[in-house]
């Protein structure tokens, strides 16, 4: 499975997309800071799955058609911090998606997040993204979930490692920068949070138009957890 990550930097890099999905053969695309009211229900063969309606800029999860079946999808708001409150950029940071996967008749889990920005303290971060896992968990219990997107956590990484790997997750990051509009705050900030999933790899795409880099995850679910499909599909395919 081939997942790619992209914050848009306010719609900015929205063209970008067709040809990002082409040259890669994405299955999966995870969006953030996308402008849901500007987006179209196809993009380059991938069928959007659902987008978050209450943000300024907000999250939307593409996925193959001829790969899967969406089953369930559930966005969820997370604690605010005081930037939330005062401008009210995102009211909802997790987009998850629970789908069935035709050939191999097994569910898997993605979602894309974006947590506070960086005038929020790490531990407020922290605390969603124990939430947003906590979350995919309810979504589908023992099945495996792979959330990707903007965690914005540049420093610190491995009090972001314990948490993740305390609630039964890998935290993995890509192999080269994601972020270079500030000379201070270049880093890593587009990570890929796993369960149940062998990551193969996790690569930064060449720059376009956001200062995110789009990152492509290459997984697959690990041998004897996956879990066959005995749900209706509660969305219409």
């Amino acid at each position: 499975m081939k997942v790619i990550s992209y914050n848009l930097r306010k719609h900015r890099a929205a063209g970008e997309l067709a040809a990002l999905v082409e040259r890669y053969s994405a299955d999966v695309l995870c969006l953030q800071e996308v402008d849901t009211t500007d987006i179209p229900d196809d993009i380059s063969g991938l069928k959007l799955a659902d987008s978050t309606q209450r943000n300024r800029l907000g999250l939307a999860v593409y996925y193959s058609e001829s790969t899967f079946r969406p089953l369930e999808v559930r966005s969820l708001a997370l604690k605010k911090s005081l930037h939330d409150r005062v401008l009210k950029p995102a009211e909802e940071r997790l987009l998850g998606v629970r789908l069935h996967d035709i050939d191999h008749n097994r569910e898997v889990i993605v979602a894309s997040f974006h947590a506070a920005p960086l005038t929020a303290l790490n531990s407020l971060r922290r605390h969603q993204i124990r939430t947003a896992l906590a979350e995919l968990q309810q979504l589908g219990e023992g099945v495996p979930a792979l959330m990707v997107g903007d965690y914005n956590y540049p420093v610190f990484k491995e009090n972001l490692g314990q948490t993740v790997r305390a609630q039964g997750y890998e935290l993995n990051l890509s192999d080269s920068r994601t972020y270079t509009r500030y000379r201070f705050f270049r880093g890593h900030y587009d990570f890929a949070t796993s369960v149940g999933f062998e990551i193969d790899r996790v690569r930064t795409l060449p720059q376009g138009r956001s200062d995110h880099l789009p990152i492509l995850v290459t997984a697959h679910p690990e041998p004897g957890i996956s879990r066959t499909v005995t749900a209706q599909a509660v969305i219409a395919s």
